[in-house]
């Protein structure tokens, strides 16, 4: 069964500035700028003023739905990266054969050593 008409509204967060156009989101802030375009999605996207973004789907079934929730929570990720940004934490785990793994370089060069068992070194800069 199809839904006539679905809307979420994202509220902009104080010291962002966002530009829609076409379904092409750019988000800048303090910690800089993100692009991101949605054209694969047959979504409307438009600023109803200065501090909203309206997500709206028209005529769609169950799983149409869904991408206006998912487009609403990247939009919101996308504040968060400007405004306050991401850690990533990176864990290195083995079952048989121990891993090594070297940092050289001030951070900027990762060595790995004895990946499932290899002779090779795979260096990541």
């Amino acid at each position: 069964m199809k839904t006539i008409h679905c809307q979420q509204d994202v509220t902009v967060p104080e010291g962002c500035d966002v530009r829609v156009k076409s379904r092409i989101i750019t988000v800048v802030g303090p910690r800089g700028a993100i692009t991101r375009n949605f054209k694969h999605l047959q979504i409307d996207i438009r600023m109803v003023n200065k501090g909203v973004i309206r997500v709206e789907k028209w005529f769609s079934n169950r799983k149409e739905l869904a991408a206006v929730n998912t487009v609403c929570s990247h939009i919101n990720n996308m504040f968060t990266g400007v405004i306050r940004g991401y850690r990533y934490k990176m864990k290195s785990v083995y079952a048989h054969f121990p891993i090594n793994i070297a940092i050289s370089e001030e951070g900027k060069k990762v060595e790995v050593r004895n990946f499932l068992g290899e002779k090779y070194t795979r260096v990541v800069r």
